[in-house]
């Protein structure tokens, strides 16, 4: 970060003031996204509810991202259950990817210049360094405007998008592209990432130092609980259908659990491995026991996460995992693999297991010890998620931006939450 400060270590507002009736004004507030809705993935998910959540809060709020489509320029979008001006770039489609686009790195700059100079904003607070952030970050220095930058990517997963490349060049992209992360997020008054693993994991790759964890919440109060009984051992995944998810192991996972304890799973989300999952189940003869719903209402969503015995998460690349806080929010036990952030939101033995990825056995070991254990230890588990889900409160990570972008220092977890 340019001046070693951390959000502890600077205590005057982006105005100039150091407290009082000026502090406390309304911030007017650029949020760039490499990705954002309609595009569905964390990053983007959180982009919406960042800047729909600000402008709830009576801030000017305007977003800078790609176009979904082939045209460009400001417009007046509905995010959140609320209206945000968002200036869209021209951008291109990543053809081997189903949805992916891209704003055109040549153009970025002019375009961030040009954003900033009409908006004149407090605080430009950009999620990636792909494109935006090297727009975003130095127009934003060159006009010395507050600058928070916050990592949702590991460019490890970048390769998955690129893999008809030779080993060697991936091995270089990667490296490129945390040399490129430690240039641009480099620029920022104050770095962010969405776990305490995630920020090591950071700041290791790119040489910076005091990346500040801040979850990238949920809305709590949206998920209900059931601690009582279930009538049936369903397990649920909940996620883009991508290669890092290793979706793959669950279905085998299934295959062999127990068949008198017959456990159903759900797998809700959309993506590239979905035509494999469907000819992998169908190959494991587990037609009747594992089904892919796609992607569901908000609704069904909910419903299903409520209801379920336990959530399984075997992704190896979560740099927190929103919708196992989703899960977590609806009181259910977790199985996770022991990778990146994950092991931060299970408490071993508490509120579920970690397993080690490709351990197949082992996952479905840790499915069966929550589909059989007995009902007081279950409502243990369930409590445990809801009160390990309290920090992750939405407002209470609102409340954590408004402190970063104002320079002050940052407000205490809030209270553990219950059924």
């Amino acid at each position: 970060m340019t001046d070693g400060t951390t959000a502890h270590s600077d205590s005057t507002a982006p105005d100039g003031s150091t407290g009082g009736a000026a502090a406390r004004r309304p911030l007017r507030v650029i949020v760039g996204a490499d990705t954002f809705p309609p595009d569905i993935n964390g990053s983007a998910t959180f982009a919406r509810q960042l800047a729909a959540g600000l402008k709830r809060r009576g801030h000017d709020v305007h977003v800078f991202a790609p176009s979904p489509d082939n045209g460009w320029g400001l417009r007046q979008e509905e995010h959140g259950g609320v209206t945000l001006p968002v200036h869209r770039l021209l951008s291109w489609r990543w053809f081997p990817h189903p949805w992916l686009r891209f704003a055109l790195p040549w153009r970025v700059l002019a375009n961030a210049r040009r954003v900033i100079a009409e908006v004149q904003p407090d605080v430009v607070h950009f999620q990636s360094h792909i494109v935006v952030g090297r727009g975003l970050a130095p127009a934003a220095r060159e006009k010395g405007i507050r600058l928070v930058g916050t990592n949702h990517t590991m460019p490890e997963n970048i390769t998955q998008h690129v893999h008809f490349l030779p080993p060697p060049m991936l091995r270089w992209l990667v490296r490129l592209q945390w040399a490129s992360a430690g240039k641009w997020f480099g620029l920022a008054d104050a770095v962010t990432a969405p776990t305490q693993r995630s920020a090591d994991y950071f700041d290791k790759h790119t040489g910076l130092h005091d990346t500040v964890a801040i979850s990238n919440g949920i809305a709590l109060s949206k998920y209900t609980a059931d601690l009582g009984p279930r009538d049936e051992n369903l397990i649920v995944f909940l996620g883009r259908l991508d290669d890092e998810k290793k979706i793959d192991e669950l279905v085998k996972a299934v295959a062999k659990l127990d068949p008198a304890l017959d456990a159903k799973a759900v797998i809700m989300g959309d993506g590239d491995q979905k035509a494999k999952l469907a000819a992998l189940i169908q190959e494991l003869g587990l037609q009747d026991r594992v089904r892919l719903a796609g992607k569901v209402s908000y609704d069904e969503l909910r419903a299903t996460l409520t209801r379920a015995k336990v959530f399984a998460m075997p992704s190896v690349a979560e740099l927190q995992s929103i919708t196992t806080l989703e899960a977590m929010a609806s009181g259910q036990p977790i199985v996770a693999a022991n990778a990146m952030a994950l092991p931060h939101l299970v408490d071993e033995g508490v509120n579920g297991y970690l397993f080690e990825p490709g351990d197949i056995d082992g996952f479905a070991a840790r499915l069966t010890d929550v589909l059989t254990a007995p009902e007081e230890k279950l409502r243990a588990m369930r409590e445990a998620s809801l009160r390990l889900s309290a920090v992750h409160d939405v407002e209470h990570t609102l409340d954590i931006f408004e402190a970063l972008y104002r320079g002050e220092p940052l407000p205490p977890a809030p209270e553990p939450r219950t059924a």
